[in-house]
């Protein structure tokens, strides 16, 4: 495997799905704004898409990888026996998580939303948007389970596709909403769970050649499948600890009226960056990561350890930096049109300056966490997460009648730090990561190009502020070409310093 390109082929199609998912979001930004009919199908949305992020970004993988390389190098036989009941229990659990929730959904709103007990049509349109969109939970955790044999294979391609579908169900719908008018996000409920059916036989399809399920009421729940279990519930919990801490917010932003819609807008941008600094890395290194510490080659286990870090801190110093000197313009040049208005802008704008302060935090949490999960420990990050949940949640709480919803990414980007001093400062107690020689002057030249070339954004987002005014037609345009500006020089920069080398992409890991 080579990590750069495996890392850029599932960054390409994540940016793709990102890119989509951005035009989706500019669509609901315009025809439904930060009002009550947003905030309800943003509750309704965020439970699916939050387990979309909980399974499909690496978590999943954290858990079923290191095991199912295990049960291969033993023989196929083995591996399909494990994939087998695992794929098996999944469907029973979740079928039951489903059910038991759909029945009991307008408790499951006020544990998730409060605030919105005050309004009660508000109230009842979430509680009927979120039944219709809940069972994609059962299809896109399903989803995960295909996507983590492919990954197992070095196969990403396939796996980082799949949530392109659900973007090109909630478009298609989209263009309708003249037709549509308030039954829009009724439409747009209906079209999460059709799409969550569609990746679900699109990802079977492509695993056929590695495995093919067979459903049985018959489980052979070995230690095998209770050790993998016991890990799983950790996995989940702390690889997708920024997913939760959002969660949180989003419970807590419940409280004041459009918070909810603020936070959202704010977490789609800063989240493009992190699919690809944080996810991608965490997700591409895990397989091969698992095999050397299954061989016990300290050399390799290293190096790749080494150059993911080093990658992530490429990836996601310069968009700190840019969302933290210019979060205004950013987010009118995506968002503002229409509903959208100016204050929503300048709202959601304050949400994404404190969500960008924790933005290397996130990204380190998906990378420190990898080098756990690849030695079949997912106790400990788990522990971990639950200091960063608790921090969270106490922030929150504690300072939102005198802040507003503006603590809850502030809340988030602390608690997120502390996950990652802590899961950092682990692996070095344990002696499962060190230093090599060049990576510290090689993190300093990136800190320096990144600081340099942030300038350079700084004075043309200044040269071109009349273009990124709100009423602007051509922010969108400009706010683009700024970025692309600036990260070819930034680039360009990185290779002249060798700070990015180009030989790296040749090389195999």
């Amino acid at each position: 495997m080579n990590l750069i390109k495996s890392t850029s082929t599932y960054s390409f199609f994540v940016i793709i799905s990102r890119v989509l998912g951005y035009v989706r979001d500019l669509f609901i930004a315009i025809y439904l704004g930060s009002g009550p009919l947003a905030d309800a199908f943003f509750v309704a949305f965020r439970i699916p898409n939050t387990f979309r992020r909980l399974f499909s970004e690496g978590t999943f993988n954290s858990a079923f990888v290191p095991s199912y390389i295990s049960e291969l190098n033993k023989g196929k036989n083995s591996a399909k026996t494990f994939a087998n009941n695992v794929f098996n229990l999944l469907v029973m659990s979740l079928l039951f998580i489903v059910l038991i929730v759909e029945i009991f959904m307008p408790i499951f709103i006020l544990l998730i939303a409060p605030g919105f007990t005050d309004d009660g049509k508000k109230l009842e349109t979430t509680i009927y948007l979120t039944r219709i969109t809940f069972p994609f939970l059962l299809f896109v955790s399903l989803s995960s389970f295909f996507s983590a044999i492919l990954n197992s294979f070095n196969k990403f391609a396939i796996a980082s596709a799949a949530p392109i579908i659900l973007n090109i169900f909630l478009i298609f719908t989209l263009i309708y909403a003249n037709y549509l008018n308030d039954s829009l996000v009724y439409y747009l409920s209906f079209a999460v769970t059709a799409a969550g059916i569609v990746q679900l036989f699109f990802l079977i399809f492509y695993t056929k050649n590695y495995y093919t399920p067979k459903f049985s009421f018959k489980i052979k729940y070995d230690k095998k499948i209770k050790f993998f279990f016991k890990k799983l519930i950790p996995s989940i919990f702390s690889s997708g600890v920024t997913q939760i801490n959002i969660l949180v917010g989003t419970i807590i932003a419940s409280f004041e009226a459009s918070a909810v819609s603020y936070l959202y807008y704010a977490d789609r941008i800063y989240q493009i960056n992190l699919a690809i600094a944080g996810i991608a890395i965490g997700t591409v290194l895990l397989p091969n990561l698992s095999k050397y510490i299954e061989k016990k080659n300290t050399n390799k286990i290293k190096f790749i350890q080494n150059k993911s870090l080093e990658l992530s801190i490429f990836l996601s110093l310069p968009a700190t930096f840019a969302l933290l000197i210019s979060p205004e313009q950013i987010t009118s040049a995506l968002f503002g049109y229409g509903s959208f208005d100016l204050s929503s802008v300048k709202n959601s704008a304050n949400a994404l300056f404190y969500f960008a302060l924790g933005l290397p935090a996130f990204a380190f949490i998906k990378v420190f966490s990898s080098y756990i999960f690849a030695r079949q420990n997912t106790k400990t990050p788990f522990v971990f997460s639950l200091y960063s949940v608790a921090a969270n949640i106490f922030i929150s709480v504690y300072f939102f009648s005198d802040f507003g919803f503006i603590i809850i990414p502030i809340a988030t980007s602390i608690s997120s730090w502390l996950n990652a001093m802590l899961l950092f400062l682990y692996l070095i107690k344990k002696n499962y990561f060190s230093f090599d020689e060049l990576i510290s002057f090689t993190i300093l030249k990136i800190l320096i190009i990144s600081i340099i070339t942030t300038l350079i954004f700084y004075q043309l987002i200044n040269y071109f502020d009349y273009l990124l005014a709100y009423e602007s037609e051509y922010k969108l345009l400009t706010i683009i070409s700024i970025v692309f500006v600036t990260f070819i020089i930034y680039l360009l920069i990185s290779i002249f310093t060798k700070a990015f080398k180009i030989s790296d992409i040749k090389l195999k890991y």
